[in-house]
């Protein structure tokens, strides 16, 4: 996968990393996520998130000196609730790289997301439930390319709360374009509607091609 976030291949795995990443609560300062790597260390940390709506119509993914590297930011109006992502700090008149949107499909979980840029666009599917912190991020060949988990102390072998969950991103995929969609999945899922439905994630604003009955 090319680089979507950042400078060149700046957060493109050059070898398949795991992280684990902590959702803070809606109720004090420094509202959002915080993803550590093996070592301990932030790697990206989410602020702009708070308990009023509009609060939670943009959200900022920083790096950990908090340099702005992605922003999410919810369409409205939107008749499927839709998303969208922009490179680094969104300006006024800036096209996005992505958006997410609900599909007007009943009884499908998973989530296609289509990545534009090049000449040929990119087809990634996510399968599983966000929402129960299991599910998997596959591309068009179906290899997958990330996994959501949820974490278990290696020292008690105890599940930990959703709130705590691990994040796995394969060599070559970008793992900050990972956390950007997890910002939007997290925000999808937590509407009370369950297992997010099927999304359409759009880079640079193309519409994805329609689902097949």
């Amino acid at each position: 996968m090319r680089a979507l976030v950042g400078d060149e291949h700046e957060f493109v795995c050059k070898e398949e990393i795991h992280l684990t990443v902590l959702k803070t609560s809606l109720f004090f300062s420094g509202d959002g996520f915080s993803a550590y790597d093996s070592k301990g260390e932030l790697v990206f940390r989410v602020e702009s998130y708070g308990p009023e709506t509009r609060d939670r119509d943009e959200l900022i993914l920083m790096d950990p000196h908090g340099r702005c590297l992605l922003t999410v930011r919810r369409k409205r109006p939107s008749l499927h609730q839709r998303w969208e992502g922009f490179r680094g700090e969104r300006m006024d008149g800036q096209k996005p790289i992505f958006s997410v949107r609900r599909s007007s499909i009943i009884g499908r979980s998973d989530v296609t997301v289509e990545v534009y840029g090049s000449p040929v666009p990119e087809y990634l599917v996510v399968e599983g439930s966000f929402i129960h912190r299991c599910c998997t991020v596959y591309n068009a060949a179906k290899i997958p390319v990330a996994e959501i988990r949820r974490k278990v102390d290696t020292s008690t072998h105890v599940t930990l709360g959703k709130d705590v969950f691990s994040l796995s991103v394969k060599a070559g995929f970008d793992v900050a374009f990972t956390m950007g969609v997890i910002l939007v999945l997290d925000q999808i899922t937590g509407d009370g509607d369950g297992d997010a439905e099927v999304e359409a994630v759009n880079v640079q604003g193309h519409q994805a091609p329609q689902e097949q009955k």
